[in-house]
């Protein structure tokens, strides 16, 4: 199943849709997708007796009320190697909250005295199950909600060169574009092995696969269950492969005005342009 959340943005509603692609309006089923209501949709919903939907004209974000962002820095192999850096013995995380969050479509504002604005595709994972202290990653799988795309934003000055921790740079306004939909865990066989592209201005600057994860999704939730509490509706970014500002020559990093298009296998696409806060 596809879930997302369609409308002017604070007044969305939900949409569901089966293999033939098909999207039914889920407001007669649930209110809004929702940490609580996730689980209700999870359990089986008769698609075929709600109504169809034309096709939606702005995708939100497909959740609502996200109770935490985890990312994970430095996951991809390429990706160290590129910016220099040791490949981490353990999982380099930290956090974003959640009213970064817009749809995968909307305007995303460069912070102001930012000359460092930089892009990450990531594949974003939805937790659907409360995941404690899990014993190995077998039974991490079953804490899956399902997939979708996060562009987690962020601006290298701030994240490195102010001091502090990254988060400086991770929690501007409007620096996660999320979605467009979410594609739940039966739909995807292997989430490590998954295509992930971005380009800015239709430059490719990131082509990889989830392969390349130093640490791979079932690890994760398995590992940073040891440390908190992960519930039904939290977000869990992966990392981001190689190709980011960054890492490449002449740091071609984010100006208003650029259109930075986003994609992964099976989970739609992402197109955001740029202006300034």
């Amino acid at each position: 199943m596809r879930l997302a959340r369609h409308g002017t943005a604070g007044a969305e509603r939900p949409l569901i849709s089966a293999a033939d692609g098909v999207w039914h309006d889920l407001y007669p089923v649930v209110g809004d997708l929702t940490p609580d209501t996730l689980p209700t949709v999870l359990d089986g919903v008769d698609v075929d007796a709600l109504p169809v939907v034309g096709t939606p004209e702005r995708f939100g974000p497909p959740l609502s009320g996200i109770g935490k962002i985890v990312c994970i820095g430095l996951n991809y192999r390429a990706h160290a190697a590129e910016t220099g850096a040791v490949v981490p013995e353990e999982p380099i995380v930290f956090l974003k909250t959640p009213d970064t969050v817009v749809g995968p479509d909307d305007r995303v504002l460069i912070p102001r005295r930012s000359v460092k604005t930089d892009y990450e595709v990531e594949l974003a994972v939805v937790i659907g199950r409360e995941a404690r202290y899990l014993p190995d990653e077998a039974a991490a799988a079953t804490c899956v909600a399902g997939y979708a795309i996060s562009n987690d934003v962020s601006e290298r000055e701030f994240q490195l060169e102010r001091g502090g921790q990254w988060d400086k740079g991770k929690n501007c306004e409007t620096f996660n574009p999320f979605g467009p939909w979410l594609l739940t865990a039966d739909e995807v066989p292997d989430p490590q092995a998954l295509g992930l592209r971005l380009s800015v201005n239709g430059e490719p600057r990131q082509d990889s696969n989830t392969s390349d994860m130093i640490f791979g999704v079932h690890y994760l939730i398995r590992y940073l269950s040891h440390f908190m509490v992960l519930r039904p509706g939290d977000v869990i970014n992966t990392g981001t492969p190689s190709g980011v500002a960054m890492g490449r020559p002449g740091r071609p990093y984010l100006r208003a005005g650029d259109t930075v298009d986003v994609e992964i296998d099976g989970l739609g696409r992402q197109r955001q342009i740029f202006g300034q806060a």
